[in-house]
């Protein structure tokens, strides 16, 4: 069975615990490294990561970029969408593709 985790801030990942997801809190980048440093370890397979939080964890979710898992899928935090999580997938698609199809 695959697993699933959602880590940042409390107020914008609590309701995920409603679908059945695993939700890991974390209000700082220090944190959010530990943590998820602790999903990778655990063989989740994918893991939802606010973009407030990954704006610092940049090199952590380069390290994965490229593997199978986990899937580190960048989503808007409660102070909303800093574009990361679009231009996150632009350059998937374009790695897959060859092209900018977006």
């Amino acid at each position: 069975m695959y697993k699933i985790a959602v880590l940042g801030d409390q107020e914008s990942v609590l309701g995920f615990r409603a679908l059945g997801l695993d939700v890991v809190f974390a209000e700082d980048s220090a944190a959010a490294h530990r943590e998820l440093t602790n999903l990778v370890k655990e063989d989740y397979t994918i893991i939802y990561l606010t973009e407030q939080l990954a704006v610092d964890l940049q090199a952590d979710i380069n390290k994965y970029k490229d593997s199978i898992t986990p899937a580190i899928i960048l989503i808007p935090g409660k102070g909303g969408s800093l574009g990361l999580g679009k231009a996150n997938l632009k350059s998937a698609v374009e790695r897959a593709v060859g092209a900018d199809i977006l």
